[in-house]
């Protein structure tokens, strides 16, 4: 299932996620501006590798892709679900919630594969927290998806849902197909933590302040 669009509407300009998909956009031009050896160092160092953990990772690597496909599969998810989010809490704090989504699906793909020297990279942890938000904020909006050779409006709930148990299974399936090995591929536990993180963080920020029709609070 391909979401297209959501029927939610909003009111103000997603200026905040404008520019995460920006700083994605050039860091991702950055990097294939570089040799192939030059660019397996860049993700060395600042990507995610649980057996040589930093901290200063958990913010670089959400910023970081592996090719073409998984910078524009990440942005289009986050264009389709993360106005309606940003709206809802404010630019400012949109963005501080995408960041702390970002870190905990980071330090639950640590906590989880802590032995793998396969470096995690991409923005999935932190706009699977977003939409955490969405499926908590929005459950029944109805969400234009390509299912197959079919356009179906199919609730959001649904949508997300069917997504967050496929990310669970496929992390509990990879945990046991290569235990006690350092595992690479897609980092499905950092989905579940970005996911979980996200629908319990969305509860603990206020909604933004809106104006009435007349332009007062």
């Amino acid at each position: 299932m391909i979401p297209l669009r959501s029927s939610e509407r909003t009111d103000s300009t997603a200026s905040a996620l404008l520019i995460i998909i920006l700083l994605n956009v050039l860091v991702f031009l950055y990097e294939i501006s570089l040799p192939r050896y030059a660019l397996n160092a860049f993700i060395m160092q600042y990507g995610i590798v649980p057996d040589h953990f930093h901290y200063s990772s958990l913010i670089t690597s959400m910023f970081m892709h592996g090719g073409f496909f998984h910078i524009a599969g990440n942005m289009w998810f986050l264009w389709i679900f993360g106005d309606n989010v940003e709206d809802y809490l404010g630019h400012f704090t949109y963005l501080i919630f995408y960041l702390l989504s970002g870190v905990a699906a980071a330090l639950a793909q640590v906590v989880l594969t802590p032995s793998s020297i396969v470096p995690t990279i991409g923005a999935s942890g932190a706009i699977a927290g977003v939409l955490g938000a969405y499926f908590i904020l929005y459950p029944r909006a109805r969400v234009l998806t390509w299912f197959f050779v079919f356009f179906v409006h199919i609730p959001a709930w649904v949508v997300l849902g069917y997504w967050f148990v496929l990310q669970f299974l496929s992390g509990a399936a990879t945990s046991l197909a290569y235990a006690g090995n350092s595992t690479g591929g897609i980092a499905f536990w950092a989905h579940v933590g970005g996911f979980i993180a996200g629908m319990v963080m969305v509860k603990l920020f206020p909604e933004r302040p809106r104006r009435d029709r007349y332009g007062a609070f």
